[in-house]
């Protein structure tokens, strides 16, 4: 055999080794995104190796000749001609209860400073959500301990719930709130945070406050900040939600925030930028919606049958100078059941929450509502909406009649006790009291000035003479005529002592 014969049975055999083993070649490779020749059987989603620098990627983009794929690492150590190899796995994380506590990054790795993490399960960062018939409608409220959102615009467990408004207002706190609400929850929910593109020092203090309060013995942190690639905040989210899924599979509550999906499309749109895809509007490429809505999908309240768990989602977009009707903001109204938008003019009034009632909405109404609060807050919101309309009226007006007056009177008292500080969240019996005392007039006397200090001497006077009254109401989440009879002697009293003072 000659020398040529024998080349060629190498060649021959090299190239039946490298099919087999499934062997690319980085042509391109630019902000964090490769482009490889050769892996003609690669998958979508799956996880691939560069062989020189052992650096992780993730396929996502299949053309006829090349395949895109995400660098899961330092992208400048990858240099063009290197070799790539299959890793014949779908991307996934780890799950379980022993990442409850911890602060990971998207793929799993800890980022707190502990222990690496030894995980017994791993799921898949991209996965269909429950179909129709193995869910069931949401009925059960996740209080959020803000007294303005539990009344008005109930969260209920398997919700998606949008949290949106400007930069200058505080909708990650707000969000915050809800985690450290569980603490005290009966049936809590492992909660799981998503920081996306947010400042290391940002996520840390988050982190801090998470401890301080002891919400990280049932949080899990799952952060892509801001000094990392693109490629981290794209699947930091789909890694959020298999943790959250976890639980969810298992028949336990969870809830998931995803804080926030702005940088989630911008990183989205950088990707595809790189990929070559054809802009669309705002120079987004036309699957963004299809990639916000399987990651918010996959929310659900679970059947009997698939053991009853569910999973909360909460996402939190910026708006830009209180435009709600941007590309970004509009795809992810129309995907989720209902939004809060928290509006700019309002926090400059210094109310808090800065909820705008008016734009504000949850599709799943009182079906998330204990029954003692739906039985005070039925009308609460109209009352507030009238309120409003009223206030803007009289301003162009020098004297109202004495009922118009009395009706704004109400309305001012009742928007007071609905306001409340951020990261100071209430149990839904104190909420159901407040609200109480506003509804039904005990506060019309009372100064405004002095409604806070009202508040804070009834939640003592009713935990020192009369703690049934918090029991029954936590309990039974019923209001009865009995418990209604002992409420309002103490209102009466207090109010009494209220309108002395003030005289």
């Amino acid at each position: 055999m000659d020398t040529f014969e024998i080349l060629k049975k190498e060649i021959e055999n090299l190239e039946i080794k490298a099919r087999k083993e499934e062997i690319g070649e980085v042509v391109e490779v630019r902000d964090g995104i490769a482009m490889i020749s050769g892996l003609k059987e690669v998958e979508s989603f799956e996880m691939i190796k560069f062989e020189a620098s052992d650096i992780l990627g993730v396929v996502i983009n299949l053309e006829e000749d090349l395949v895109g794929a995400i660098v899961l690492g330092d992208f400048s150590k990858i240099k063009e001609g290197d070799i790539v190899k299959r890793e014949r796995k779908t991307l996934s994380c780890p799950v379980g209860e022993n990442l409850i506590g911890r602060v990971i990054d998207p793929l799993g790795n800890p980022l707190d400073g502990k222990e690496e993490i030894k995980a017994n399960k791993f799921s898949p960062l991209e996965k269909i959500g429950p179909s129709v018939v193995e869910r069931e409608p949401v009925n059960s409220p996740l209080h959020t301990g803000i007294k303005l959102i539990d009344a008005l615009i109930p969260i209920g467990r398997g919700q998606r719930e949008l949290f949106l408004g400007d930069r200058t207002t505080e909708k990650s706190d707000h969000a915050l709130t809800i985690i450290l609400n569980q603490k005290n929850e009966v049936k809590r929910p492992i909660c799981i945070y998503c920081p996306i593109g947010k400042k290391e020092s940002e996520i840390a203090r988050t982190v801090e406050i998470l401890k301080k309060s002891g919400a990280m013995d049932y949080t899990i942190v799952v952060a892509a900040s801001a000094s990392l690639p693109a490629s981290f905040w794209y699947l930091a989210p789909y890694a959020a939600c298999a943790q959250g899924e976890y639980f969810m599979e298992k028949g336990q509550d969870a809830l998931v925030i995803y804080d926030d999906l702005t940088k989630h499309g911008y990183a989205w749109r950088q990707i595809a930028l790189i990929l070559r895809r054809p802009p669309g509007r705002e120079a987004y490429p036309g699957d963004i919606f299809y990639l916000h809505s399987r990651l918010l999908e996959r929310a659900a309240k679970l059947n009997k049958n698939k053991g009853g768990g569910s999973l909360t989602a909460i996402p939190i977009l910026e708006t830009q100078a209180g435009d709600i009707t941007g590309y970004i903001p509009t795809n992810v109204i129309s995907i989720c059941d209902g939004q809060i938008y928290f509006d700019t003019s309002l926090y400059l009034q210094g109310q808090k929450p800065e909820v705008n009632i008016g734009l504000s909405v949850s599709r799943v109404g009182s079906a998330a509502q204990t029954k003692a609060m739906k039985q005070v807050a039925s009308t609460l919101k109209l009352e507030l909406a009238q309120f409003a309309e009223l206030e803007r009226f009289v301003e162009f007006l020098e004297e109202v009649d004495e009922e118009t007056k009395k009706s704004l009177e109400r309305g001012e008292r009742i928007r007071e006790v609905l306001k409340q500080e951020k990261l100071n969240p209430l149990p839904i019996e104190k909420e159901i009291v407040s609200i109480y005392a506003g509804v039904k007039g005990f506060l019309d006397k009372i100064q405004v000035k002095d409604i806070k200090k009202f508040e804070s001497e009834l939640y003592e006077t009713i935990e020192i003479k009369k703690p049934v009254i918090f029991e029954s109401i936590r309990e039974k989440r019923d209001l009865d005529s009995s418990i209604q009879d002992e409420l309002n002697k103490i209102l009466q009293d207090l109010t009494k002592k209220y309108e002395i003072e003030g005289s």
